[in-house]
């Protein structure tokens, strides 16, 4: 039974946070397991990159914006899953030596360190792949809608198209239009889908849909600006992964751009949009607001 479906009083937000980490803990390991006649390395490798770690904030997201369209857990839990997928499928290709080239992720050796770079491409792979049967398993009033959105999310239009931009600004200025353009691709396109997913999960009135999409474009950018300050501020065992690597690869950034102080203001004028956009929503965003706070605030 989920307790905070029989409580009187709202979990506190870091009770909640446990509470649906758990959970989609529980979902990933279930939709990883092991099958007959597939090699037992990339099934291991799948689930190196995805179990174990991170902090969910996608999964948590459409768990949120499920909450606001009254979607209990259970109901957002193909979303939550596929989400995660995708953006685990995401980090595997993005640490290999062909593009980042990173040895550290979540605290462990990055999936091509630990499997080899055939087979951390091939679980890239396949977690992309898996990410969409999972999502079918899930009821939506517009299945082939779904779909469409999180494939676009994940393709040209969406993180790979980012991802591209990235790799070819390296060493070179970019305007912050370019640069929020290139994230809103790169990091903003999966939170997007992840929340207006989620949402899609329960019963959406009028007007929910492009309300999600203001706050999902703040947050998403909000959360890029964040992850360069802590590139600079932050520290590998902090972070789980290598700190300063922006820099020394040359990337332009939001600090680099706009300098350490400004890029943590533009971070909160973010975040104050991101806000600004629950607040026909009353109550039922409580945990899409706690969240934003939480993605300004953290520290790694």
């Amino acid at each position: 039974m989920d307790l905070e479906a029989v409580a009187t009083v709202p979990l506190p937000f870091a009770a909640w946070t446990q509470s649906r980490q758990q959970r989609i803990e529980a979902v990933l390991d279930r939709a990883l397991a092991a099958v007959p006649g597939i090699p037992a390395e990339l099934t291991d490798a799948m689930r190196y990159a995805t179990l174990g770690g991170g902090k969910r904030v996608r999964p948590l997201l459409a768990y949120a914006a499920g909450e606001l369209t009254q979607a209990g857990p259970d109901a957002v839990d193909g979303v939550a899953a596929a989400v995660e997928m995708i953006h685990a499928y995401s980090l595997v290709h993005d640490d290999l030596p062909c593009m980042d080239d990173d040895v550290l992720r979540r605290g462990k050796p990055t999936c091509h360190v630990a499997y080899g770079e055939a087979i951390a491409l091939l679980a890239g792979d396949a977690l992309q792949a898996q990410a969409f049967a999972v999502l079918q398993t899930t009821r939506l009033a517009d299945p082939a809608g779904a779909c469409r959105l999180l494939a676009q999310a994940a393709g040209p239009a969406g993180m790979a198209g980012g991802q591209a931009l990235d790799l070819l600004h390296v060493g070179k200025a970019m305007t912050l239009p370019a640069l929020e353009t290139m994230h809103r691709l790169k990091t903003g396109a999966l939170i997007r889908a992840a929340i207006l997913l989620g949402a899609q999960c329960g019963r959406a009135a009028h007007g929910t849909e492009a309300a999600l999409a203001t706050f999902a474009r703040s947050m998403g950018l909000a959360f890029q600006v964040v992850d360069d300050v802590l590139d600079v501020e932050g520290s590998a065992a902090s972070l789980g992964k290598t700190a300063g690597k922006d820099a020394a690869s040359r990337k332009p950034t939001y600090v680099s751009l706009l300098g350490l102080a400004a890029a943590k203001a533009h971070a909160q004028a973010l975040r104050e949009e991101a806000r600004a956009a629950l607040a026909p929503f009353g109550a039922r965003a409580r945990r899409l607001h706690e969240i934003a706070d939480w993605i300004i605030c953290r520290d790694r």
